[in-house]
């Protein structure tokens, strides 16, 4: 799960289409979006409705159904993709939605104008952490994350024993630039990729997304992240969860 964002990448026009995006799209026209490294694919289904198609293979430890579950709380709550379908099959697993008439930050539109894109990703956060935890019934806490790295037989660093205090907010869970999009004029328009999404510090988003700023658009843009999202930079909890990230 860790590392830069752009370990994922719009794959090429010719990728292979597995038969399930064939069947959701109808004969319709797919468009490739993005390939991430544990090989799930997403596809634009192109037309009047368009929408959106996303195929993990089996055993990619990406979950689409905890990621529709979610999308289905987040409804009227923040702006995200509406679920049309979601379901798994002996290939692997898919989750129909609604297109959404944005971009995402990492779309060269975007990637030319760093600014913009630095305060949507920023804004969207805050709308987010805004949310009542108390009505979130999902878990990303510290306590959740290192459970699964036991859990998956990996190794947990001793400095992660020893968290700071948390701030609990309904955090996004992995908030690299390309979760978020972006409409037209720059404005925040949706997350997306919320199979994480639930109650934690949140610095466990602002360190991950601040991070990942310097991974899209280079040097220089966390200030411009921070101050759009309201806060000094937490150096104690900007290591813990950095740290964190990386270990999983």
């Amino acid at each position: 799960m860790s590392g830069p964002a752009l370990a994922s990448q719009r794959p090429e026009a010719g990728i292979a289409r597995p038969a399930k995006v064939l069947e959701l799209a109808g004969g319709r026209r797919t468009t490739p979006l993005w390939r991430n490294e544990a090989g799930g694919l997403t596809f634009r289904i192109e037309g009047d409705r368009p929408r959106v198609v996303k195929w993990n293979p089996r055993d990619s430890g990406e979950s689409l159904a905890d990621e529709a579950e979610r999308l289905r709380w987040l409804a009227g709550r923040v702006p995200a993709p509406r679920v049309i379908e979601a379901g798994a099959d002996a290939s692997g697993e898919w989750l129909l939605t609604e297109a959404i008439p944005a971009r995402s930050a990492v779309d060269e539109r975007w990637i030319a104008e760093p600014a913009t894109a630095v305060r949507a990703i920023a804004d969207g956060l805050a709308r987010l952490h805004a949310l009542d935890p108390g009505d979130c019934p999902y878990d990303w806490s510290v306590a959740h994350r290192i459970e699964l790295l036991r859990r998956d037989g990996r190794p947990v660093p001793p400095e992660l024993l020893d968290p700071p205090p948390a701030d609990p907010v309904v955090c996004h869970g992995d908030p690299c630039a390309p979760n978020t999009l972006l409409a037209d004029d720059g404005a925040f328009a949706a997350l997306v990729d919320a199979a994480r999404v639930g109650v934690a510090d949140r610095w466990a988003d602002l360190a991950v997304a601040s991070m990942s700023l310097d991974w899209n658009y280079g040097s220089g843009w966390q200030p411009t992240f921070f101050a759009a999202y309201g806060v000094e930079p937490d150096e104690r909890r900007l290591a813990y969860y950095r740290a964190l990230w990386n270990a999983e």
